[in-house]
C-alpha cells in the first residue's frame, strides 16, 4: 500500500515522509442515545427496565455460548444481571444499546460503542452479546450497519472491531460486515484466568462509501424471499 495506506507520500522540510493531510475534518460529537431505527430491527440506549427481558432472553443459550469470549457472565439470577447492567451498562462509554427485532418484537441482545475519542476521529463496537433469537438474523445485521452508520454519519474517521483472536465466528463476521483485519496484539489482556490475544478490525472513512452500498443492497426487501432467506450474501453484494 506505501508508506500513506494509498496516497501519495508526503515529505516535510527535513525530507521525512509524513502522513497524508486532513484538512476540513471536524471533531464529532459523542453519539446520541435517541434510538436507530432500521427496517428489521430498533436499537435503544440500554435501560435498567430492559434487564429481565433481555436476562430471558439469553437464559434460551442453555450452553452460556455467548458469554465465552466476554470477560463477565454468564449471570446465575435476574438481580445478577440487574446489578451488572446497572454497574456497566448505562453510561455514556461504553454506550450500550438493546437490540430489538422487529419481527418478533422482542430484545435478543446488546451491543456498545466504546473507547469513543472524538478528538482522533475513532470509535469501537464491542460488548456483542446476542442471544439465539436474534443470531444469524436480518435484525442483528442491521444492527450493525446502524452502529456504523451513525458513527459516520457522526463524522468519526476510523471505526474499529476487536475480539479474542480464539473467536474465529467474530473474526469472520467482522470480515463479512466489511472491516479490515490489522493485526494481532499478543497477550493484550487476561480474564476468566485465561490469556487473551486480540485482533484488530477497522472501517475506516474511505471505506465507508463502499460498505455502506453493500449493506443496502443485502438489506433490501427484494434480496429476501417470502421465507426471509437471502439471495445475495452479504460478501456477494
Amino acid at each position: 500500500m506505501g508508506e500513506n495506506s494509498g496516497f501519495e507520500v508526503r515529505r516535510n522540510e527535513w525530507g521525512q515522509p509524513i502522513g497524508f493531510a486532513v484538512t476540513g475534518w471536524r471533531e464529532p460529537s459523542f453519539p446520541s442515545r435517541d434510538p436507530m431505527e432500521g427496517r428489521w430491527c430498533r436499537l435503544s440506549a440500554l435501560q435498567e427496565s430492559d434487564a429481565e427481558e433481555l436476562f430471558e432472553a439469553f437464559r434460551r443459550d442453555r450452553e452460556r455460548r455467548c458469554w465465552t469470549y466476554l470477560a463477565y457472565g454468564p449471570f446465575e439470577t435476574l438481580n445478577d444481571y440487574r446489578d451488572f447492567l446497572q454497574a456497566r451498562c448505562l453510561g455514556n462509554d461504553p454506550l450500550f444499546y438493546g437490540i430489538r427485532n422487529k419481527e418478533t418484537g422482542r430484545l435478543g441482545g446488546v451491543a456498545s460503542y466504546l473507547r469513543i475519542k472524538p478528538v482522533m476521529g475513532s470509535i469501537e463496537v464491542g460488548h456483542l452479546c446476542f442471544a439465539p433469537e436474534l443470531q444469524r438474523t436480518r435484525a442483528a445485521t442491521e444492527s450493525m450497519f446502524l452502529m456504523m452508520k451513525h458513527a459516520f454519519d457522526l463524522g468519526y474517521r476510523r471505526y474499529e472491531w476487536k475480539c479474542d483472536h480464539c473467536n474465529e465466528a467474530s473474526g469472520r463476521a467482522a470480515e463479512r460486515f466489511g472491516f479490515r483485519f490489522e493485526g494481532t496484539f499478543r497477550q493484550a489482556m487476561m480474564y476468566k484466568g485465561r490469556n487473551r490475544d486480540t485482533d484488530w478490525f477497522a472501517i475506516v472513512d474511505r471505506d465507508w462509501p463502499e460498505v455502506r452500498r453493500r449493506f443496502e443492497a443485502w438489506l433490501a426487501p427484494g434480496n429476501f424471499d417470502e421465507s426471509g432467506r437471502q439471495k445475495t450474501s452479504l460478501s456477494q453484494c
